[in-house]
């Protein structure tokens, strides 16, 4: 999962299916300001490739990165900082520093396996922050809204290369078994297939509040945002 493959290709991909980096960012930073607007340092967990780290360090004097894939980190630091990202699993992560805000974009936090990984992950989080810290996380779809079958398909070309994605999601044990394929294809090289196979938790919105609430976080659901799976928003009491 997340190897030297996609990392390559990943925010070209999801940059071409629409995905608006800048956008997320600055609606996340808006809902952190809204609780704590003295907040300077903030850090993505889950950064990946960094498509999220760059607009925040717009925003934020003090941005880091914690990701557990060393191939998405290996993309990332081309760009960022020396220092600034960590590899570590979002579990049991200890940078020994704490945060004004936290964040955990796009459906990562779905990785956990039970709501019991949630409870801890989130306590993990809440022990990162400041007094009056703000944790931020982007889920995955709940139960509810999660689409059976769904299939997704999109073809980027950017410069000489093409990239093909094709995705198909099915439920699976009160998760989402998504298998995705790409075909990446150029003039030097020809064209080449590889896919990935990822089960994501479709925990529900109760399971992900009472999890900020264990954690010593005050929290709040926005609707409508972040491609529709909404935004979770506590602050620590």
């Amino acid at each position: 999962m997340y190897g030297a493959e996609l990392a390559e290709i990943y925010e070209l991909v999801h940059r071409g299916r629409g995905k608006n980096y800048a956008t997320e960012t600055t609606e996340v930073a808006k809902h952190v300001w809204a609780r704590k607007p003295d907040a300077v340092s903030l850090l993505d967990i889950a950064c990946g490739t960094g498509g999220h780290l760059g607009f925040f360090a717009e925003l934020f004097d003090d941005v880091q990165g914690l990701d557990m894939s060393e191939a998405m980190l290996d993309v990332a630091r081309t760009r960022r900082p020396a220092g600034t990202l960590h590899l570590g699993d979002m579990r049991d992560f200890d940078l020994g520093r704490t945060f004004d805000a936290i964040t955990c974009m796009f459906g990562s936090i779905g990785y956990l396996r039970s709501p019991a990984e949630l409870d801890a992950t989130l306590v993990r989080f809440a022990r990162h922050l400041v007094g009056d810290g703000v944790v931020a996380v982007d889920p995955w779809w709940f139960p509810e809204t999660f689409i059976e079958g769904y299939v997704s398909a999109d073809v980027v070309t950017v410069a000489e290369r093409t990239i093909a994605r094709v995705s198909h999601s099915r439920r699976e044990n009160g998760a989402c078994r998504m298998q995705v394929h790409y075909v990446v294809a150029d003039p030097r090289t020809g064209a080449r297939h590889f896919d990935e196979n990822h089960l994501i938790s479709l925990f529900p919105r109760s399971a992900y509040e009472a999890a900020f609430t264990r954690a010593g976080l005050d929290v709040d659901y926005i609707e409508g945002v972040q491609a529709g799976r909404g935004l979770f928003v506590g602050q620590r009491r």
